[in-house]
């Protein structure tokens, strides 16, 4: 069944709003391009590599980061449904200004191209992204307010995988659904139905480089998952990749852990609360995970800051609560 088809059969019998096809309509034509362009970026002159600036989260770009961007502000921008958007390459948020979107009903907050310094590496990438309701006057442009809300008010929510195949997960609030591209086609078809995270797992994903940093509790928590003294009896195996959809993806589908807390350098953590960790947090508990900064629900928290950070630990659900109860 084709990405369409599932939405069209949804809309009958749930009653989703017809205004919402054309945003995902957006993200899945933007994607197509995006994939093909990381395909070839390597055959192509003055594509891979560092862009020579940075973004405001004080990192580097790269050259993929903002063609990336610059394709879903575009798809978003003509979709008609989209009344403007908050990106991870962008210092604020964008109000589209035609009449029909001012109109819009919906906001989209989005990482264009997570993970975009393994690209030069053939590392797997992906684009995050979170459908709102806006909440502002219709018939003006969109606000910041708009874009602040909190994680459990998403519409949609969801990813796109550039991996082994380019893969569209997203979740609507009636479970998840995986759908791969088939490359003749330049169609999304449904290949992962209901998907469902494992509650237990012997897999923990973390960058350990900074684990004499971290509060005592996320130490012992990883001393646990690495001893014999642990419900596996045995010491768990250890998966960084260092992409986050790539690592979050390994998880929804294996089940296991990631975490990313917060250091004395990064007392908030350094994860986007509104385009990473709430998109993700959303499709985790609809799969039957958890998603919390150690010791709150990531999608109770009210954002005050377009480009707020947050720590995130994520992934099965009874390997969140083992970690959070190292920590209270």
């Amino acid at each position: 069944m084709t990405f369409h088809d599932y939405f069209a059969k949804a809309q009958s019998i749930k009653g989703l709003d017809k205004a919402l096809w054309p945003v995902l309509e957006s993200i899945t034509s933007a994607s197509v391009k995006v994939s093909h362009d990381l395909q070839k970026a390597a055959l192509l002159d003055g594509v891979l590599g560092a862009q020579g600036g940075q973004n405001i989260q004080g990192e580097e770009q790269q050259k993929l980061d903002v063609i990336a961007d610059i394709a879903f502000i575009n798809a978003f921008e003509n979709c008609g449904s989209v009344a403007g958007i908050g990106s991870e390459e962008n210092e604020a948020h964008l109000a589209f200004d035609t009449e029909k979107t001012k109109s819009a009903s919906y906001v989209v907050l989005f990482d264009p191209l997570d993970g975009s310094s393994n690209i030069d590496v053939n590392v797997s990438v992906g684009t995050i992204f979170s459908i709102y309701k806006r909440t502002s006057k219709y018939g003006q442009a969109a606000t910041l307010e708009d874009m602040l809300q909190a994680g459990g008010k998403q519409t949609v929510a969801g990813y796109v995988l550039y991996g082994t195949s380019t893969m569209l997960v997203l979740s609507w609030g009636d479970g998840v659904q995986g759908f791969t591209l088939d490359p003749s086609s330049g169609t999304f078809i449904l290949s992962h139905s209901n998907m469902r995270m494992p509650e237990s797992s012997r897999l923990y994903s973390m960058n350990e480089g900074n684990i004499k940093e971290c509060e005592p509790g996320v130490a012992a928590y990883i001393a646990f998952c690495q001893s014999k003294e642990n419900d596996y009896n045995g010491p768990y195996s250890g998966r960084y990749i260092g992409s986050l959809v790539a690592d979050f993806h390994r998880s929804l589908i294996k089940g296991g852990i990631y975490i990313y807390p917060n250091v004395p350098a990064a007392p908030k953590g350094r994860l986007r609360l509104l385009y990473e960790c709430n998109p993700l947090a959303f499709i985790a508990e609809q799969a039957g995970g958890l998603a919390t900064t150690g010791r709150k629900r990531i999608l109770e928290i009210e954002p005050e800051a377009l480009h707020e950070r947050a720590p995130l630990f994520i992934g099965s659900k009874n390997m969140v609560e083992k970690a959070m109860s190292f920590l209270n």
